[in-house]
């Protein structure tokens, strides 16, 4: 499968938003991805539907936008038409009924969806809702800080979950050059990076090396 790398805002200079965009877009990311965290379900705040209805204006990257949020259905609407490309929700916030039933309607608009997986969430809290999901995000840092450092211990549910999927298998946290490839080969296809590309000296040559080229 093709490697895609998203570019995560978490670690972007928020007072120099645009050109930050601009420089990772003309780096050649292939999508960013958007943390929306609601000092709930994760204790950190990030933004919300306004701000990410300014990015879209700034790009026409896709927007990967991942909802660390409670009851995440009652604005995935909102996030929609901020202009969100794709909606990733975590498991432990829906219920499989209801996941089903929304994430149908939600992908008749074009929009994709997935599901997140918790470094301590098994591959199995999913696997019935798989054939309702256009991706999967791994997660290999606990959610809702960045600058994490990467854990390698969830790299074999990747390939567990590699086995059984054929969707996209987006990873995000803690990636760098140093574990692009371990992560690659265990079957992620969309490498989810913020402080790695964004505090690069070389931003273009970041992301070359994520791709493993």
């Amino acid at each position: 499968m093709k490697i895609l790398i998203q570019a995560s805002i978490l670690a972007a200079d928020f007072s120099r938003l645009d050109r930050e965009i601009k420089r990772v877009e003309s780096a050649g990311v292939d999508m960013l991805h958007v943390d929306i965290m609601d000092g709930h379900f994760v204790p950190n705040i990030t933004v919300g539907p306004a701000i990410v209805s300014d990015i879209r204006k700034i790009t026409k990257l896709p927007l990967d936008v991942h909802l660390m949020i409670d009851n995440p259905f009652e604005l995935a609407d909102r996030f929609i038409a901020s202009g969100a490309d794709k909606l990733s929700f975590h498991i432990e916030t829906v219920r499989e009924r209801t996941f089903r039933q929304k994430a149908a309607s939600l992908k008749s608009t074009g929009i994709e969806i997935g599901l997140v997986l918790n470094p301590p969430t098994p591959v199995g809290k999913i696997t019935s809702l798989l054939d309702s999901v256009d991706f999967v995000l791994v997660m290999t840092v606990n959610p809702g800080f960045g600058g994490q450092e990467f854990i390698p211990q969830v790299l074999p549910k990747i390939r567990k979950l590699r086995s059984i999927f054929r969707g996209d298998i987006a990873v995000d946290g803690g990636i760098t050059a140093a574990n692009a490839k371990s992560v690659i080969e265990a079957g992620g296809n969309i490498l989810a990076a913020g402080t790695y590309i964004f505090k690069a000296k070389d931003t273009k040559d970041a992301i070359r090396r994520l791709r493993c080229r």
